[in-house]
């Protein structure tokens, strides 16, 4: 094992992504809050936007994106309709039933809203390739659904924006079950822990990496991104490796109305009293006068924090309101109350941000952006249903706002995927589920190749006396694609050339297919 000496470069890009947090995090009263104002002004021809949403906690794939053929459905049904609160989904068809009524596939009574029989049927999808059948399933072909909650991803589905990448995860190489049990090859390390496999994901590596692979794409083209670089990667999610390069420092914004950057009492007419104090105020946090260089260097970082919201803020202010909805409200399928989505926020500034590109002279931009909740080691049939709902909501508003930006439809620009630290175990622990590996995502866009499903999506069903599961060992199904290539296929998409996939994915030119065919 070896440590790397921190560079002072690297604790200013540390410092540089502290410095814009919001005042719980920095001194001298930073707050980042929302983009202003904006809409579309016409971007550069080859402008492109690539969106990591982040569904921390470690989502339970096996609810989101199901087999519904007999002998699948079967395996699933039986394994997770058990416990003291079964998380089993009702069947394609199944109508709701009232709180109150029983149902007539599980002969149970209804007694909440959070209750998989109270959401009706799981929503059937065919895609457009056929899935072959993998060995251990005895369907002669292969049905599948979203979970009752996704309603809104179907029409973006069936328009043909949206793809889903079946058991993607984290490996260190191409895995079979055999190698795993004997250990003859390598698997990543920490494979169950939320916080090295959520860095494994974003950065390659378990927790302590330095740089996370959409930092890196920024890095190569900040040549090209004019003057106005430090908007090439941008958080509204706080501090994320995903986007910290070499070069690149991630701007962090929060949501909401108000400017890029706020600091308390710099941009007022007085403070305490004082029609000079706001200039006084702004004179000390951009002091580099300190003998001390980390104090020294802190006053850069922090000047440099207000440079670029004023110019952020000019770009936003410079531009007409259009073409950027508000957010939507949703229906949580739990409680019946009509809520703001927090992920729609996030994604309403990053179209704001999108919108206000040309403004900034951007031509290759990268955010991240986030919803938690997902780590339903119990309690799943609450948390879930309102996350998704939350997920699915939030994707096809952002769909609908990059399709008239200003009068143009950026969504062939712009391509949006989720990524979760990993999914969870196929049966049921009596109310919810633990971690596990391989699990599904969806990746949403215009330019790409969407209503069909991509990779292999597994045998279903633990191991028995009667039955061995060539893809599961214990209750996690081994990744079949991995995260390495996922990446690099949108790193392809956003103009990464092929010896830099290289490069930044050393585990990459293991697989026969490298690069994937869903963009």
């Amino acid at each position: 094992m070896s440590l790397e000496t921190p560079s002072r470069r690297k604790l200013l890009q540390l410092s540089g992504a502290l410095s814009l947090l919001g005042p719980s995090m920095a001194p001298f009263a930073l707050q980042m809050a929302a983009t202003g104002a904006a809409a579309g002004l016409g971007v550069a021809p080859d402008y492109k936007a690539l969106i990591c949403v982040f569904q921390y906690g470690g989502n339970d794939s096996n609810n989101t994106v199901l087999a519904t053929d007999a002998d699948s459905w079967g395996r699933y049904f039986a394994a997770r309709n058990t416990g003291q609160d079964p998380i089993a989904l009702m069947p394609v068809g199944t109508a709701a039933t009232a709180v109150g009524q029983v149902n007539p596939v599980t002969g149970r009574t209804v007694t909440s809203a959070a209750q998989p029989e109270a959401w009706g049927g799981v929503l059937p999808f065919t895609p457009k390739t056929a899935q072959a059948v993998p060995a251990g399933t005895k369907a002669s072909s292969r049905t599948f659904a979203l979970h009752p909650a996704l309603s809104p991803l179907m029409p973006l589905f069936s328009q043909g924006r949206l793809a889903i990448l079946a058991n993607v995860g984290t490996l260190a190489g191409p895995l079979t079950k055999a190698q795993y049990v004997a250990k003859s090859a390598p698997i990543p390390k920490n494979l169950f822990s939320h916080n090295d496999q959520q860095s494994t994901w974003q950065a390659g590596t378990i927790e302590g990496a330095v740089t996370g692979w959409g930092g890196r794409f920024g890095d190569l083209v900040l040549s090209g991104n004019g003057a106005n670089t430090i908007f090439t990667a941008i958080s509204t999610s706080g501090n994320a490796v995903f986007l910290s390069g070499n070069q690149v420092v991630q701007y962090q914004s929060t949501t909401r109305t108000l400017p890029a950057l706020a600091v308390n009492g710099v941009s007022s007419s007085s403070l305490l009293g004082s029609s000079a104090a706001p200039a006084i105020l702004q004179s000390l946090i951009s002091d580099i006068s300190p003998a001390s260089n980390f104090s020294s260097d802190y006053a850069t970082v922090v000047q440099r924090s207000l440079n670029a919201a004023t110019t952020l803020n000019g770009a936003m202010a410079g531009v007409a309101v259009k073409g950027v909805p508000a957010v939507p409200t949703y229906l949580n399928p739990v409680t019946g109350a009509t809520v703001t989505n927090s992920l729609a926020d996030q994604l309403n500034t990053v179209a704001r941000i999108i919108a206000a590109a040309p403004g900034l002279g951007i031509k290759r931009q990268v955010f991240f952006v986030s919803i938690g909740g997902h780590d339903t080691h119990d309690a799943q049939n609450t948390a879930q249903p309102n996350n998704l709902s939350m997920l699915a909501n939030a994707m096809a508003y952002f769909d609908g706002a990059m399709s008239n930006l200003g009068g143009i439809d950026m969504r062939s620009a712009v391509t949006l995927f989720t990524a979760s630290d990993f999914s969870r175990t196929f049966t049921t622990n009596g109310d919810g589920t633990d971690h596990a590996w391989g699990g599904h995502h969806f990746i949403l866009g215009g330019a790409v190749k969407g209503g069909d499903m991509y990779g292999q999506y597994p045998t279903l069903g633990v191991d028995s006396a009667t039955f061995t599961n060539p893809d599961m060992t214990g209750n996690a199904i081994i990744p079949t694609t991995s995260v390495d290539q996922y990446a690099a296929t949108l790193g392809k998409w956003f103009g990464v050339g092929t010896s830099d996939l290289a490069t930044i994915f050393p585990n990459l030119q293991s697989y026969a297919t490298p690069i994937l065919n869903f963009i």
